[in-house]
């Protein structure tokens, strides 16, 4: 029996695979769901930990705790080496990411009725920007964590070439593919020689004309449609007293997945105190009212999740109405925000974003020599990839490519489940 998994750990989901033939390539991982969530919530009034789903069911439902998410993230910068507190006592960031991975291996085991002590990890091209010593030091932390949870033979696969084994799995004929990852967390790209006759190579090196990656990805989305649409509800760009803006950092944080429970202290409430006492009209006063309030509840991932699913609505919707019923002034107690957002207020606010990423995809072609008349299939997996406008604008870039859409959130894992397979046996 082969003890060899593949492992996504991705930035919001994380998947297992695991490859057996006439099965499915993912194993179920919270009831009879393939992706676990990569969230952990750290229940203090019932003195539990939970995953996944329930993590966000029990952070909705209002239990006091806390609650932590894009941890992947953290990998590569010096907040690795950083802690947080959770209910009165020092976790660090690097324990955090080991409870997440540690379960993740131990669903995936129970799911498959065997051990793992053999993993695939996928990467993405580049975990962090540019900075190749970071990028060794990002890697070289998820090792040492994944060897910490009982893995003990480790290797890696960049997660464009894990989606694009997947997909050379039902291919019949040689194709030059532009996989395009748009993952949570980073957008990667690469262009490979696919055919059924290459598929029985373990060695690749040779296929891959190029790749490149930028680390731009689906919460950065969230981030810029909260800040340009749903931050000045709570007063950013709003004008004080003394006719500076509002101070603009601690908005940045709110939008920031991995950042928002750095709000949650009592300098943070004084500092928003003294920007209310300088506000000098009722509108701006109402709406930092809002910013305190839901510092007060605690509800700042509450807000992150209302920009992720006005991100997930406007992907197949012109425009939406998003309600945002905790955000509360002190004269107002019931609803008072709705919301509406649409196709052009969405691609103004990730517009820069889709510049960089269409700047990487040239660089990718330009280096590997190829034109965008060589390209025969663009294949998009990575959940981010289903936002219409970055799809319409990679699309083209490559006019005559045939589109493939992979599974958004299980392509990777199904192809690292089967490069474990070839790799380990």
């Amino acid at each position: 029996m082969s003890h060899a998994c593949g492992v996504d750990f991705g930035t919001s989901n994380s998947t297992v695979g695991l490859h057996r033939p006439g099965q499915p390539a993912l194993l179920t991982l919270e009831q009879d769901k393939f992706t676990l969530p990569s969230v952990v919530f750290f229940n203090a009034d019932e003195d539990e930990v939970n995953y996944g789903r329930a993590a966000l069911s029990s952070y909705l439902a209002g239990y006091e705790g806390r609650l932590m998410r894009s941890m992947k993230s953290l990998l590569g910068t010096s907040l690795i080496d950083g802690q947080t507190e959770v209910q009165g006592r020092a976790l660090p960031f690097r324990q955090l990411l080991a409870h997440y991975i540690g379960e993740l291996k131990r669903r995936g085991e129970q799911s498959a009725g065997q051990s793992f002590t053999q993993a695939v990890f996928g990467r993405p091209v580049h975990f962090i920007d540019d900075d190749r010593k970071a990028d060794r030091i990002a890697q070289d932390t998820l090792e040492e964590i994944a060897r910490s949870v009982g893995f003990k033979d480790i290797q890696f696969q960049y997660e464009p070439i894990a989606a694009a084994i997947d997909y050379e799995s039902r291919i019949h004929k040689e194709e030059l593919v532009l996989i395009a990852d748009i993952g949570g967390g980073t957008s990667d790209f690469s262009l490979l020689r696919l055919s059924p006759e290459r598929s029985t190579q373990i060695e690749r090196h040779n296929d891959i004309l190029g790749n490149g990656g930028v680390h731009i990805g689906g919460t950065d989305f969230d981030k810029y449609l909260s800040l340009t649409q749903v931050m000045p509800l709570l007063g950013l760009g709003g004008k004080l007293g003394n006719g500076t803006e509002v101070p603009s950092a601690h908005y940045f944080n709110l939008a920031t997945w991995h950042t928002i429970n750095l709000l949650y202290s009592q300098k943070v409430a004084r500092e928003m105190q003294d920007i209310y006492r300088d506000a000098n009209n009722d509108d701006l006063r109402t709406r930092l009212e809002r910013f305190l309030h839901l510092l007060d509840q605690r509800d700042g991932h509450w807000l992150a999740i209302k920009s992720e699913e006005a991100k997930i609505m406007l992907s197949d919707q012109d425009s939406i109405s998003l309600k945002l019923e905790r955000l509360r002034s002190k004269t107002q107690s019931q609803l008072e925000c709705v919301l509406t957002l649409d196709q052009d207020g969405f691609q103004s606010a990730i517009g820069h974003l889709m510049d960089q990423i269409a700047i990487t995809i040239q660089k990718v072609m330009d280096d590997a020599g190829v034109t965008a008349a060589d390209i025969d299939t663009v294949f998009f997996t990575g959940g981010s990839s289903g936002v219409r406008g970055l799809r319409a604008r990679i699309a083209a870039m490559v006019p005559d490519a045939k589109r493939v859409e992979g599974d958004l959130f299980g392509s990777i894992g199904a192809g690292l489940g089967l490069d474990a397979h070839r790799r380990f046996g």
